[in-house]
């Protein structure tokens, strides 16, 4: 820029500059709303931060998806964003309450782990399936006016799928690592 002159965003640039801002605090906001109820639901502070892993992994989904179907990430695909880290973060609540609940039983961490996503396989794959299932008419941008929502479908489409498969080996992984290191730094009783 040659001296004396300067540059200002003006219109539709400054408007989705400032679109963003708010929906990085939102999403921000969102994250750290959806902490305190799991901690607090947890009586914990650690499983919920494990839960909360999953959310870049929805993040690594989204990318891969606007980028393959060659959408750029707008205001509406931000949207979608907040709308997948909910559904994401419900998965890992799944896994990681149900894993807690085996233990409380007395069942020993590895096999915890195992009947636990054993048995949320099912319940995680249907809510998963169907929320694709019910996004991929959107995604397609089929009738009037779609295609402005397309990318809100796309961006939650790519990070549930991978964030699923992701989720289910990831977080109950990490579950495994953190228990076990929380056990070995414990004082041995006698």
């Amino acid at each position: 820029i040659p001296e004396g002159f300067s540059v200002l965003l003006k219109g539709a640039r400054l408007e989705q500059k400032e679109a963003f801002q708010m929906l990085i605090f939102a999403l921000c906001l969102a994250v750290l709303l959806i902490y305190m109820v799991l901690a607090s639901q947890f009586a914990s502070l650690l499983h919920p931060f494990l839960i909360m892993f999953s959310v870049p992994l929805g993040f690594i989904g989204v990318l891969w998806a606007l980028f393959l179907t060659g959408n750029t990430l707008s205001v509406v695909s931000f949207i979608g964003i907040i709308m997948m880290v909910g559904i994401v973060v419900s998965n890992a609540i799944l896994i990681v309450d149900y894993i807690n609940r085996i233990r409380q039983e007395g069942v020993e961490l590895r096999e915890a782990i195992v009947r636990a996503g054993r048995i949320r396989l099912r319940p995680i794959l249907m809510t998963t399936l169907t929320t694709i299932c019910g996004l991929i008419p959107m995604a397609l941008g089929i009738g009037e006016g779609a295609e402005a929502n397309a990318s809100l479908a796309i961006a939650v489409i790519g990070g549930l799928s991978v964030s699923t498969f992701l989720t289910l080996v990831f977080v109950p992984t990490l579950y495994f690592i953190v228990e076990n290191w929380r056990a070995s730094r414990r004082p041995h009783q006698i």
